[in-house]
């Protein structure tokens, strides 16, 4: 279930969204921080045209925005959206019960890194999954 929320813009992120959009020719559906990184959701199947060829397109951006980028793939699917979300971390295993979503790491490391320190990854993703689908929790095993 897809939920619902009205997202506002300043004038600093509505410039970061048209330069993405006149660099990339791909559509995009939101932009925001996530700690330092700045994210961009394209909508479904506009991948391949956000990132470039040969990622032409995050290199460019990144040198022109003087910041790390990354580049996220919307979809309708919360298990899917997660999942594009944390790539390129290997997931062997993503399921949910309920509202609560289950991510299996493919080893101790990448769990580690969906976890991050002190839970603050986990809790940052639930809060950017939290903003498009209804979701109480992600737990990691």
């Amino acid at each position: 279930m897809i939920t619902t929320q009205k997202i506002t813009f300043d004038t600093d992120m509505l410039k970061f969204m048209a330069l993405f959009e006149k660099v990339t020719h791909a559509r995009l559906r939101d932009c925001f921080f996530d700690r330092e990184k700045l994210v961009f959701l394209v909508e479904q199947g506009e991948m391949g045209k956000a990132l470039g060829k040969n990622k032409t397109n995050v290199v460019k951006l990144e040198k022109m925005l003087n910041r790390k980028i990354k580049i996220v793939e919307f979809n309708l699917s919360r298990l899917q959206f997660i999942t594009n979300y944390l790539a390129p971390l290997r997931i062997t295993d993503i399921k949910e019960e309920g509202d609560v979503v289950i991510v299996t790491g493919a080893d101790t490391k990448t769990k580690g890194l969906i976890i991050g320190i002190k839970a603050q990854n986990l809790r940052n993703l639930e809060k950017v999954v939290g903003k498009y689908f209804k979701v109480e929790e992600i737990k990691v095993v």
